[in-house]
């Protein structure tokens, strides 16, 4: 799910990550932000930008966060769709965005605290219709629309097992098939999370919810499950809806906008969702089924990444070659918390020490950073 805002029980966990992923890519920014790049300074009250109108292509946003929050900076469509985004920004932080777009209108927003619409100015892209660039990334981009849908198909079926299980009144069957009801959508969440509508529905915690906005989806019947320890016709009623919410997510996935620029900061954005949401142990607050989740996201991350490496490795070999090194001793850390390494059965996050959660963030740091200069690489 999109980041929000840290409760003070999770200020120092959270700050630790977000300080060495910021860190890093302000660090790595530093060469970036030429005379070529938009300029978006976001406050916490303004979104401002350097240029309205700027050639259709590879655009580079430049961002600096003078504000006194967390913030999130997004490239979107006049409907709402988000063609990339760049989310945790740090207070006094600057990163680099990458994308691709077609000539057209579009806004840019700056998100405070990473909720709501935020602060918008529009935009416009000029000249031709897309970015040149090699066939291989269109084939890359072909490659990574099959995995989505493939997850997506993949996904509903099990998401029946477990909302069967629901409305059968059945806690511990519903139990069961709660973290494998949700692997799919965490392989591939950028995805989900570009049409702007449906991650809100399904995928929202408690803490997450607008001013007005009904809790619903996955992590309601968690907390029903797990906390409450009953399920009641609310329930059943929810999770037919979650079928309903997951089943237009499954029609919607082959329309959505996808270009290798979007590949690789969804891949970025995947491991600042394992960063602020199950390293803190935040996001599964009822189950603890948080490794689950890590696993699911990063493997999502690695996918998208494999599927460009043909390309990056040329553009930037010593990059992917960091990148191979750290998704391989990620993908080692996290085999430590289950028996099986071709099952999800995972180590309940509960039962995970400190130090041992120190260890995960650390790793997730030592990739995220390599990660987030993807992006550039590809479009070089």
């Amino acid at each position: 799910m999109r980041a929000v805002r840290f409760s003070v029980t999770t200020a120092v966990a959270t700050a630790a990550a977000l300080t060495v992923v910021t860190g890093c890519t302000e660090k790595s920014d530093a060469k970036s932000g030429g005379s070529g790049a938009i300029r978006v300074t976001a406050t916490d009250d303004s979104c401002k930008v350097s240029k309205t109108r700027f050639p259709a292509g590879h655009v580079e946003l430049a961002v600096e966060n003078k504000g006194s929050r967390v913030t999130e900076v997004e490239i979107l469509f006049p409907d709402d769709r988000i063609v990339s985004e760049r989310e945790n920004i740090g207070p006094g932080t600057k990163h680099t965005l990458t994308a691709e777009v077609k000539s057209g209108d579009y806004r840019i927003a700056c998100i405070p605290g990473m909720k709501g619409k935020g602060h918008r100015q529009d935009v416009k892209a000029t000249g031709g219709t897309a970015a040149k660039r090699d066939p291989r990334l269109d084939k890359a981009v072909a490659g990574y629309r099959q995995y989505a849908q493939e997850q997506a198909d993949q996904t509903l079926p099990k998401v029946k097992v477990f909302t069967d299980a629901v409305r059968a009144g059945d806690l511990d069957a519903a139990k069961k098939a709660y973290a494998p009801s949700r692997i799919g959508w965490e392989r591939t969440e950028p995805v989900a999370e570009s049409f702007g509508d449906i991650d809100p529905k399904t995928d929202t915690r408690a803490d997450g919810l607008e001013e007005g906005q009904k809790w619903t989806g996955w992590h309601r019947l968690e907390k029903a499950l797990w906390k409450d320890k009953k399920i009641g016709s609310a329930e059943k009623s929810l999770a037919t809806q979650l079928d309903k919410d997951l089943a237009d997510w499954q029609q919607r996935v082959g329309k959505a906008e996808i270009t290798p620029t979007s590949m690789a900061n969804g891949a970025k954005e995947l491991l600042d969702e394992v960063a602020t949401g199950k390293v803190t142990g935040e996001e599964e607050r009822y189950s603890h089924t948080d490794l689950v989740d890590f696993k699911a996201n990063v493997e999502g991350a690695e996918k998208a990444y494999e599927l460009l490496k043909p390309v990056a490795s040329e553009n930037d070999a010593a990059l992917t070659k960091e990148l191979d090194k750290q998704f391989a001793a990620l993908d080692a850390l996290l085999d430590k918390y289950r028996k099986n390494t071709s099952s999800y059965d995972f180590v309940s996050y509960d039962k995970v020490g400190k130090a041992d959660q120190k260890e995960l963030s650390d790793g997730v740091n030592a990739l995220a950073e390599p990660l987030s200069k993807l992006a550039a690489a590809v479009v070089k």
